[in-house]
């Protein structure tokens, strides 16, 4: 791994930067790095409420949707919320369900499984809406490329609006309204929210329209926190508002299924943050769509019963426990190929019958992080195979499958991540063509993963007052990440040792000042940790560590040499 110092923004405006905020000049470094370079801009970043969300009027076909939501809510008629199987979709279905529940309409959801009916609106989901008897069907999440299945609903007298965040196709779906910021023609002025995200600002309008108060719509920012953040969508703009909001509105939760599942996991009495959503939360509601049906995620979502929660919460957590060790058997599986294989190339394409489809996705991204090359893992099932394709930096998937699609039955997805569906006798040929592709695009220089820091401290610079105002540039995601330091010559302090599966922890000593350090999965790097020598670089974020209810800092390590 090669360590990279950010571009380092100009001393003067830094400098001025500082002066104006009245904060360290390391903070005011990060925050002009992160495009924040003025006061007001800092006002915006810090402290930018409710009142600083867009105009939801401004997303193209909005004025649409919300004529015929009014017409719906006023003649009571029956809607249908279809969404996707994953957190996003999960939490726009169950925000809207919710909402539209509150305006008095009868109120359907459907969440296409994953291993049945695959990704977007199905032909199975519009014969749902006609069994129900539904006049309105709303997708979340999905929709946007849905050409034939929005037409067998207009054939059907079944109104469609379509709500997505996904790049739309060249012919946009014949539905009543399609809300995307996105679409070409549309002037939003932000891109990049989630799926939960455009439902939210579809509420926004409807509620605004109806004269109901701000309370109405603030009491879904929980729901649209959770799905932007398990979304792993930029936390600039926008959806830093929403989600800094609805993270103040989730850690006081009284939403049943959320209560339930915060407790079980442990989290209970815990401030909880972006990394514990990412790395706790969403892979249990994730769990239930991977390994059957997500329509149990939107059931703990949208219950008000206290027992019924904790029933859904404890089945999220035992569908994560087995997911979890799928993950781990088709992982081993899939290095002990490789290692058979010898020779990695320029991407990593495996293939094989009885994997799981809806674990892949997890598995290639941990096998892209351990050989850093784009990789593809494809479930084979009755001579089909269902893949997902995970990437690295530089490299766009998406492109890169687009042009191997006449070897494919479908793909979508975006650069960094994409799935697809192939005739298994065709993979030989896919396999061959996107490592052509693959090594087309990279250089030899993009095979070495890169690790970013911000500044190069020592450790006697980290204070309580530094942390506060860190913990302060919350919430941290893509786009805004945590801060990452640089410090040279460090002293490893007392015997490091292996804790866990095989994280490394040891005791970091500089200056008279001594910190805790954890290194996650990091085990394999104990033989670096010499005690005694002031002889360690490292590179790390500064974060809280909660043990036994007390809180102090901890340095957790990304690399060290």
């Amino acid at each position: 791994m090669h360590w990279v110092l950010r571009e380092q923004p100009d001393i003067e405006a830094v400098r001025k930067l500082a002066a104006e905020l009245k904060v360290p000049r390391i903070i005011s470094s990060i925050l002009i790095s992160r495009d924040v370079k003025t006061y007001e801009e800092a006002r915006l970043f810090f402290r930018g409420g409710y009142e600083e969300l867009y105009d939801p009027f401004l997303m193209k076909d909005m004025d649409r949707a919300v004529e015929r939501i009014l017409k719906a809510v006023e003649n009571r008629e029956k809607i249908l919320i279809y969404g996707d199987y994953d957190v996003d979709g999960a939490t726009s279905v169950s925000m809207l369900y919710l909402f539209f529940s509150a305006l008095g309409n009868e109120v359907f959801f459907h969440i296409p499984d994953r291993l049945e009916d695959g990704y977007g609106l199905s032909v199975r989901g519009v014969e749902r809406a006609l069994e129900l008897g539904v006049s309105l069907l709303i997708t979340v999440d999905c929709g946007i490329t849905a050409l034939e299945e929005v037409e067998l609903a207009r054939e059907n007298d079944i109104d469609i609006i379509v709500s997505d965040h996904h790049e739309p196709g060249p012919v946009l779906p014949n539905a009543v309204a399609i809300l995307d910021p996105k679409r070409p023609d549309s002037a939003y002025p932000f891109k990049e929210l989630a799926g939960v995200g455009v439902a939210f600002k579809l509420i926004q309008a409807v509620s605004g329209s109806l004269g109901l108060e701000e309370t109405f719509c603030r009491q879904y920012l929980d729901l649209v926190s959770l799905g932007s953040v398990a979304d792993i969508v930029p936390l600039l703009d926008e959806n830093r508002i929403l989600v800094r909001l609805g993270m103040e509105i989730m850690n006081a939760t009284e939403r049943p299924g959320l209560k339930s599942l915060i407790a079980i996991t442990g989290l209970q009495g815990k401030k909880i943050g972006t990394g514990q959503v990412v790395f706790i939360l969403a892979p249990r509601i994730n769990a239930v769509g991977r390994m059957g049906n997500a329509e149990r995620a939107v059931r703990l979502l949208i219950t008000g019963e206290e027992q019924l929660a904790r029933n859904m919460a404890g089945i999220l957590e035992t569908e994560n426990r087995e997911r979890r060790n799928i993950d781990d058997g088709t992982y081993q599986e899939a290095i002990r190929m490789l290692q058979e294989e010898g020779d990695v190339g320029s991407a990593v394409v495996l293939a094989r019958e009885g994997w799981h489809s809806g674990v892949i996705g997890i598995v290639a991204s941990r096998v892209a992080e351990f050989v850093y090359r784009p990789t593809i893992m494809i479930a084979i099932e009755d001579g089909i195979g269902k893949g997902s394709a995970r990437s690295i930096a530089n490299f766009d998937v998406y492109r890169a499958m687009k042009e191997c699609e006449h070897l494919l039955i479908d793909f979508g997805g975006h650069k960094y991540a994409a799935g697809l569906s192939i005739e298994a006798e065709k993979i030989p040929l896919f396999r061959e063509r996107f490592q052509q592709v693959a090594a087309a695009y990279l250089s030899e220089e993009d095979y070495v993963q890169k690790q970013l820091y911000d500044a190069e401290i020592s450790l006697d610079e980290i204070s309580d007052k530094l942390f506060r105002l860190i913990n302060q540039l919350a919430p941290f995601g893509p786009g805004n990440t945590r801060p990452v330091f640089m410090t040279r010559d460090v002293q490893v302090a007392g015997t490091p040792r292996i804790v866990g599966g095989n994280h490394l922890k040891f005791k970091a000593r500089q200056a008279g000042r001594v910190f805790d350090a954890i290194g996650f999965n990091l085990g394999h790097l104990q033989y670096r940790l010499e005690p005694g020598e002031p002889n360690l670089d490292m590179v790390y974020v500064i974060e809280e560590n909660y043990w036994n209810g007390q809180s102090k800092i901890q340095l957790r390590v990304k690399d060290l040499r």
